[in-house]
């Protein structure tokens, strides 16, 4: 359900376009659109092969399980902005296939992890191949290109993730129903054929041998900190006291270290002038709170199918078909509203329905569950509210920016989206703890309903800062 656009994650600005053969340049548009799909697809399959994961691995909680997604996501957010870098410096091309391959061979090793810490550590090594991919295919969409076929190219790269969502309950479902290994395997050969695509047909622009690396130290101190918040909300059942509020106390140690060296550094990883935009400082915040609630919300879905319902697998993720499908849809109805109504509006309503879905789950959950009375229809309108919240509030996140600022600018909203993926996911699975009786499972779901709309709440009233400039003049003419 995830119909975020991803159009700016590079992180510097392009170098002169290298115009390619003109036929090849539907084949290159749907190689570097193909690599992306893949990246985003293995974050909604997992999803769906959450239980079957924790099965396979005896002993396991939901806690233990929970840092296959945000391993991930923790790596991935954090490095985006030097990834981009990097492709900068050595060369976009090499940036792409690098990371292709590194993802690659990591989904092939999680496929045979033998357990659940080896597990872990493969899909931390697949988020650096992720990160590494996604602003060099960009990058190379942007500079490879001739400059009629950009703006399409990028609509099409933005709708990757849309359709990952959409395509993710299904296609994991069907690979879990063999085992959930499958839901890794199946990235090799897409990611081989991709990859020699890739080499034969894209050009390798110039690089940029100027563009200077970002704090990497900061990075470090970053995942460290975002890892130890995790840490201390998914544990907080199992550890004892002193063990969690030392997790805690590591994260705000390495919150305020990172902030510290953000404010000092010549090249901080996250540059906090841009938070002087108002309009940029308000969106992040609101994409933090929004995907917060997103991320808690679309495994706690899946996990209610598969353990309140009992919905087999590949019931579960036809389930959850409809919401991401509305998505797409309200993408486009949001694009018209803008023209009539400030973003913030819109992107404000869509919270609201966004929490107005997850409030009518949360009041008709029961057991046994009635999915089509009980479930559908709080899943669609929330689908509904992302699909006007979301694309709205990244598209407008950096339009105020400085246009040599704004592909940095994109990339720190990127990573607000990840880390807002995390809390939410580390937050719920607190709440969730593991699970126990019907009657405790039934009213865990309900806290943990309650926190996505009260988070998707506090995004809408967030919105209303987002105003952008542009917009503003627009409507005063």
């Amino acid at each position: 359900m995830d119909g975020a656009t991803a159009e700016q994650s590079v992180t510097a600005d392009e170098p002169t376009p290298v115009r390619p053969v003109r036929d090849r340049s539907t084949a290159i548009v749907w190689i570097l659109c193909s690599a992306a799909f893949v990246a985003m697809l293995d974050v909604f399959v997992v999803n769906v092969a959450f239980t079957k994961i924790g099965e396979s691995y005896r002993g396991s909680s939901p806690a233990d399980v929970s840092w296959v997604l945000n391993g991930y996501a923790i790596v991935y957010a954090a490095l985006l902005i030097p990834a981009g870098r990097f492709s900068d410096r050595c060369g976009r091309k090499t940036g792409f296939l690098a990371g292709l391959a590194l993802f690659t061979a990591a989904s092939v090793a999680c496929a045979a992890a033998p357990a659940l810490w080896a597990l872990v550590a493969f899909r931390l090594v697949q988020a650096v191949g992720a990160a590494a991919l996604t602003p060099a295919g960009l990058g190379l969409l942007l500079t490879v290109l001739p400059a009629a076929r950009v703006p399409g190219a990028v609509k099409i790269w933005a709708t990757t993730s849309s359709f990952a969502a959409a395509c993710g309950p299904v296609v994991g479902g069907a690979l879990v129903e063999i085992s959930w290994r499958w839901v890794f395997l199946i990235n090799l050969p897409v990611g081989v054929v991709t990859g020699l695509a890739a080499a034969w047909l894209v050009p390798n622009p110039p690089q940029r041998t100027s563009a200077r690396m970002p704090d990497l130290l900061g990075v470090a101190v970053l995942i460290v900190a975002i890892g130890a918040l995790s840490l201390a909300l998914v544990e907080s059942d199992a550890w004892p006291g002193g063990a969690t509020w030392a997790a805690a106390a590591v994260a705000a140690l390495g919150i305020a270290g990172f902030v510290v060296r953000m404010r000092r550094h010549p090249d901080p990883v996250v540059p906090p002038d841009l938070f002087r935009v108002p309009t940029f400082a308000w969106a992040n915040a609101t994409v933090l709170a929004f995907c917060t609630a997103f991320g808690a919300w679309f495994l706690s879905i899946t996990l209610w199918l598969e353990n309140a319902a009992h919905f087999s697998t590949i019931r579960t993720g036809l389930a959850i078909v409809p919401g991401p499908i509305m998505v797409p849809i309200f993408a486009a109805v949001s694009q018209r509203l803008i023209r009539r109504f400030p973003a913030g509006v819109v992107v404000a309503l869509g919270n609201t329905l966004f929490a107005a879905g997850v409030l009518l789950v949360l009041f008709t959950a029961d057991t046994p569950v009635r999915y089509t009375t009980a479930v559908l229809p709080g899943w669609v309108i929330s689908g509904i509210g992302i699909g006007l919240a979301l694309p709205t509030m990244i598209a407008s996140a950096a339009v105020d920016l400085p246009p040599d600022r704004s592909a940095t600018g994109s990339a720190v909203v990127n990573t607000a989206r990840q880390l807002g993926y995390v809390v939410g996911v580390a937050v719920l699975i607190a709440l969730l703890g593991s699970f126990g009786t019907t009657d405790r499972m039934v009213t865990a779901f309900r806290h943990g309903w309650l926190f996505v709309a009260i988070v998707a709440l506090a995004g809408a009233a967030t919105a209303f800062g987002i105003t952008p400039r542009t917009r503003r003049s627009k409507r005063s003419e």
